[in-house]
């Protein structure tokens, strides 16, 4: 099975996520890559909040998606495809950090212990936004498991409380402790500092995207000539 043209998949752009769903379950698998790359920045990030070992990241990225691609036919529509999606990388990265045995449960964990912050940005540090986003992203990374993963659907990449909720398998109020304590940890200051900044945490670049796309589609169809 053949990949599809950069052209080919720019004309298919316009279809919904489900529709794309449909095609690829109907035999058109090469569209697959059009969810990859419409999800990935958001994959990313859920999976980073919760493996802070970028190789390791990718990984666990390339092997959600051959897993939500192996389960597309079951598919039932209940959620948006995104969140889906983003609920697979999450359980993906979590297995591993239980394989691993350091996962905790959530209320063991004493943040002032576990999460020191650093001092504030000097006015250095706040005259240059990448500098800004870099410490709310090491911020992020000393914040206890649930808590960065909360954090980072819900401030980061966007999402509702109730999809937040979806994506973690728990209720809307346990989203709603868990991110009460997290902005307690970060500091209010901090990111109130980086308002509309915030979105910029942990990008994922076009030579990564691309990284990702290729190596599930060499699983998916086979090495490209």
């Amino acid at each position: 099975m053949t990949r599809p043209a950069p052209a080919t998949l720019a004309a298919s752009a316009s279809l919904s996520d489900e529709e794309v769903v449909r095609r690829v379950v109907a035999g058109e698998a090469a569209l697959f890559e059009l969810l990859m790359r419409r999800n990935n920045p958001r994959v990313y990030r859920a999976i980073r909040s919760i493996l802070r070992d970028e190789g390791e990241v990718e990984d666990a990225m390339q092997q959600a998606y051959l897993q939500a691609y192996a389960g597309l036919a079951g598919f039932q529509g209940g959620s948006a495809v995104s969140t889906w999606l983003v609920r697979i990388a999450i359980n993906e990265a979590l297995q591993r950090v239980r394989r691993s045995g350091q996962l905790r449960p959530v209320d063991d964990v004493v943040l002032e212990e576990e999460a020191p912050m650093d001092s504030p940005p000097t006015p250095e540090d706040r005259a240059a936004s990448r500098e800004a986003v870099a410490l709310v992203e090491e911020a992020i990374d000393r914040l206890p498991l649930h808590h960065r993963t909360v954090l980072v659907l819900r401030e980061v990449d966007g999402l509702s409380t109730g999809e937040t909720a979806e994506c973690l398998g728990v209720s809307e109020a346990v989203v709603k402790v868990r991110l009460h304590r997290a902005r307690l940890a970060l500091r209010e200051v901090l990111m109130a500092r980086l308002g509309p900044g915030a979105a910029e945490a942990f990008p994922f670049h076009a030579t990564r995207c691309d990284r990702v796309v290729a190596a599930v589609l060499d699983r998916i169809l086979g090495p490209s000539a």
